[in-house]
């Protein structure tokens, strides 16, 4: 039977997904006392943090919760929020598409940025990787991260309005996704997807129930492949030449 664990492959995934303690931990505790606050038990908030494990989703969705929107809209901004995700597991494919259902499963449940933005980076560095320390270094950068989000969720629930305004702990929010984000930005079509993604958020803020987050998305998806295509039209083109 295929080994599909390398033990020292998972130490490093392991060590490279501690620094995200730093911003998971004050973002989940962010979610826990939010989620109480709007009227979630603390069973109910731990529920929703750990089926859906997608902190910006979240968010939206008790905003858009508390505000009284339509289900519909609640589920389908959330939906947009998390599209990403399709594309994280599309990317992943190639390289964990090959383990056994079982192990899908679990890499489908524990995607998450970190854990995308860390791996992805790691297969690009190390081509030569096998499977098994492909899916070790995946288990590995995810093991600090979810065990944080479900504690520190559970203690914001808990605490709630105990927490003095003044920690301004919604600083994890963006923190969190520059860090990510940033080195992502390797390629022109990433860079105008992102600009066009930010730039179409800003404009149509104006639209109910963070529907602009939604136009954006699909903008910056489409600026991304585009960009995408122009580019490899123009190096074919120089190859020709």
């Amino acid at each position: 039977m295929a080994s599909y664990f390398h033990k020292s492959t998972y130490l490093r995934g392991v060590r490279d997904g501690l620094p995200f303690i730093l911003v998971i931990a004050p973002f989940a505790l962010l979610f826990g006392v939010v989620a109480t606050e709007a009227g979630l038990t603390v069973f109910e908030t731990l529920t929703f943090s750990a089926v859906v494990i997608a902190g910006a989703a979240q968010f939206t969705a008790l905003q858009l919760m508390s505000e009284n929107a339509p289900t519909l809209v609640v589920i389908a901004s959330a939906l947009a929020v998390n599209l990403r995700m399709a594309m994280y597991s599309a990317s992943l494919t190639p390289h964990l598409g090959a383990l056994p259902f079982w192990r899908r499963a679990f890499v489908a449940y524990t995607l998450v940025d970190q854990s995308y933005a860390l791996s992805t980076l790691e297969y690009e560095k190390n081509p030569e990787m096998t499977l098994a320390q492909k899916a070790s270094y995946f288990l590995g950068c995810i093991t600090p991260v979810l065990p944080n989000w479900y504690f520190w969720t559970l203690i914001g629930a808990m605490v709630g309005q105990a927490i003095p305004a003044g920690l301004a702990l919604d600083f994890a929010v963006p923190i969190t996704f520059i860090a990510m984000i940033g080195p992502m930005l390797r390629t022109g079509a990433h860079v105008a997807a992102a600009f066009v993604s930010v730039a179409c958020a800003v404009i149509f803020a104006f639209l109910p129930w963070n529907l602009g987050l939604m136009v954006a998305g699909v903008a910056g998806m489409i600026t991304g492949a585009q960009t995408e295509l122009w580019l490899e039209r123009q190096n074919s083109g120089k190859d020709a030449s």
